[in-house]
C-alpha cells in the first residue's frame, strides 16, 4: 500500500479545526487531512457548548481574539457559507465584590479603548433590563449588547463544507493514535489504518490536546474539566434575556427555544472526563441562581434534555497557539478554557498565519504560546465562568 501524505495533518474535527481547515484551504493550502476520532464531525465540546460570544475580557489578547471573531460570525453565511446561528442579544455580568467590581470597571475601560461598546450598569439599570433581578448586594453590572451565542455546530460544519469544496479531506473515525520524528521534526501521524507523512502537524484535539501533544513527544498543561448544563421546562411568557452571569455565584442563564439554559462551573471537581450529567450538583445550581433570581426557586428542570461537556483548561485560562522552537512543524491550538467556540474564527485565520507566513500576525499570539509556562510569564484571564 502506498504511503499516505499530506502538507497539514489536523488533529481534531471540532469547531477550532475546522477553522483551521478552512482558512488554510481559502489561502490555498489544500493538502490538508483533518483526522477525528469519533464516528461524525463537531461531536465532542463543540456539540456539548453553551455557545456565547463576549467581547467583555479583561485582557487585551482575549478581546481582540473576540473582535475579529464575531465580526466573523456576523459575516459567516456570505463569508463561509451556512449559518452561524448568531444572536445578539448582549451578555450581562452581575458583579457583588468590591474587589471585582473595581477590575470590571477597568475591564470596561480597556475593551471600550478597543472598540468594544460594553458598558457599566447601576443596580437600578440592571432592574430596568431584568426586572426579576434580586439586587440586594449588587455593585452593578457591565453589558455589552454585541455579545450573544452562536450555533457552534453549525459554524463548524460550515467551516468543514468550505473546506471539503476547496479539496480539503475530513476522515471521521480515524483518531491520531501516535506521531513518528526524526531530525527533530513530525514526520508521521498514525491511524488505525497507517501512517500520514505531513510537513505539518496541527494540535486542535480540545479537551485531548495533552494526550495528542505528548505522541508527539512534547507537553501541554490542558486538562478536561466537565460542566453540566441544565435546561428548564417550556417557559413561552421569558422574553429574550441578555446571557447572564452572576460572577459572585458563578450561576450563569440564557434563553434557549422557549426554555432557560443554566449552569455554575465546579470548581472543586478534579480533572476528567465524566460526561454524565451530575444531578446533585444541579440543586446549587437552582439554590445559587434562585439567590439572584428568585422566580428560579420554583422552575421545574426536563432532565432528558440537560448534558455535559468538557472544558479544556489550562492554569491561566488562555489558550496555547502556534509553534514551539523545539519542535518547529508542530502547532498548538488548544486550553480555550470554555472560549474555543467564540475565539474560533480567530484562531483559523492566525493558524493558518502561522503554517503560510511563518508566524501569526493579524493579532500578537506571543503571550500565548506555550513558552510562556516554563518562564512564569502568565497574566490571564479573570473573567473566566
Amino acid at each position: 500500500m502506498a504511503r499516505e501524505s499530506a502538507s497539514v495533518v489536523i488533529v481534531g474535527a471540532g469547531i477550532v479545526g475546522a477553522s483551521i481547515a478552512y482558512h488554510l484551504a481559502v489561502r490555498g493550502c489544500t493538502d490538508v487531512i483533518v483526522l477525528e476520532k469519533a464516528d461524525r464531525e463537531a461531536a465532542g465540546s463543540t456539540a456539548r457548548s453553551a455557545a456565547g460570544v463576549r467581547h467583555q475580557f479583561a485582557s487585551d489578547v482575549n478581546i481582540r481574539l473576540s473582535l475579529y471573531s464575531i465580526e466573523r460570525l456576523k459575516r459567516f453565511a456570505e463569508e463561509v457559507g451556512g449559518e452561524a446561528g448568531l444572536k445578539q442579544i448582549g451578555y450581562l455580568l452581575l458583579v457583588s465584590e468590591p474587589n471585582r467590581w473595581e477590575e470590571y470597571q477597568r475591564s470596561v475601560a480597556l475593551q471600550n479603548s478597543l472598540g468594544v461598546a460594553s458598558r457599566v450598569l447601576s443596580p437600578a439599570e440592571v432592574r430596568d433590563l431584568l426586572p426579576y433581578t434580586r439586587i440586594d448586594g449588587l455593585l452593578g453590572a457591565t453589558y455589552c449588547a454585541e455579545d450573544g451565542h452562536c450555533d457552534p455546530h453549525g459554524v463548524a460544519m460550515g467551516y468543514l463544507a468550505a473546506a471539503r469544496r476547496l479539496g480539503v479531506a475530513v476522515r471521521r473515525a480515524s483518531a491520531a493514535t501516535g506521531m513518528q520524528r526524526a531530525d527533530g521534526r513530525v514526520i508521521a501521524v498514525e491511524t488505525a489504518a497507517g501512517p500520514i507523512a505531513c510537513e505539518v502537524v496541527i494540535n486542535a484535539a480540545g479537551p485531548w490536546a495533552g494526550t495528542v501533544a505528548a505522541m508527539a513527544g512534547v507537553a501541554v498543561p490542558v486538562l478536561p474539566y466537565r460542566r453540566c448544563i441544565y435546561l428548564t421546562e417550556a417557559m413561552p411568557e421569558m422574553p429574550v434575556i441578555p446571557f447572564t452571569i452572576d460572577t459572585g455565584s458563578g450561576f450563569y442563564m440564557r434563553k434557549e427555544g422557549d426554555k432557560l439554559l443554566l449552569g455554575v462551573s465546579n470548581d472543586r471537581e478534579p480533572a476528567g472526563e465524566n460526561l454524565s450529567v451530575d444531578w446533585e450538583w444541579m440543586e446549587t445550581v437552582l439554590e445559587r441562581g434562585a439567590e439572584r433570581f428568585p422566580f428560579l426557586a420554583n422552575v421545574g428542570i426536563v432532565r432528558r434534555n440537560c448534558w455535559a461537556g468538557l472544558y479544556e483548561i489550562t492554569p491561566d485560562h488562555m489558550p496555547v497557539l502556534g509553534r514551539r522552537a523545539e519542535l518547529p512543524n508542530y502547532i498548538d491550538a488548544s486550553g480555550f478554557s470554555g472560549h474555543g467556540v467564540m475565539h474560533a474564527p480567530a484562531t483559523g485565520m492566525l493558524i493558518a498565519e502561522e503554517v503560510l507566513d511563518g508566524r501569526a500576525h493579524t493579532i500578537a499570539i506571543d503571550e500565548l504560546r506555550v513558552t510562556r509556562f516554563a518562564r512564569a510569564a502568565m497574566g490571564g484571564e479573570r473573567n473566566v465562568y
